[in-house]
C-alpha cells in the first residue's frame, strides 16, 4: 500500500493540468480520426506549493528524497472524492523569509505503485 502525503498545500500557489493521450491518424482533405490511447488516457499533473515553518517543510522534503522521485503515493486534489496516485520527481529547494519557508513541488498521476 503507498504512503499518503497529507500536507495541504496554498492555495495560492496551487494550478493542475489534464491531459489527454490520444492516437490519431490523419487522412486527406483535413480528415482526422482520434481515439483514446489506453484505458487510463486522462492523466493529471499539479504544480504546488507549500508554506511553512522549518519543521513542515523539511518533512515534505524528507518524504520526497525517501520516495526518490520514483515511488507513488497517495494524494487527494481539488475536487477529487478519494486520493489518486501520484509520483513527484521534481520539488524546489527551500526559500527562507523570515521564519518562513516556501517550496514548490511538481505532482504526476500515475497508475501503478
Amino acid at each position: 500500500m503507498a504512503d499518503s502525503f497529507t500536507w495541504p498545500p496554498t492555495v495560492a500557489g496551487t494550478s493542475g493540468t489534464d491531459t489527454a493521450s490520444v492516437r490519431s491518424a490523419k487522412f486527406g482533405d483535413g480528415y482526422e480520426q482520434r481515439s483514446a490511447d489506453g484505458i487510463n488516457n486522462i492523466a493529471a499533473s499539479f504544480d504546488l506549493q507549500f508554506i511553512g515553518d522549518a519543521a513542515k517543510i523539511s518533512a515534505i522534503r524528507a518524504f520526497f528524497i525517501a520516495r526518490g522521485g520514483a515511488t507513488s503515493f497517495l494524494w487527494t486534489p481539488p475536487l477529487e472524492a478519494s486520493p489518486l496516485l501520484f509520483y513527484c520527481a521534481t520539488w524546489s529547494r527551500p526559500t527562507k523569509d523570515g521564519d518562513v519557508y516556501t517550496m514548490t513541488a511538481t505532482f504526476t498521476q500515475t497508475f501503478a505503485p
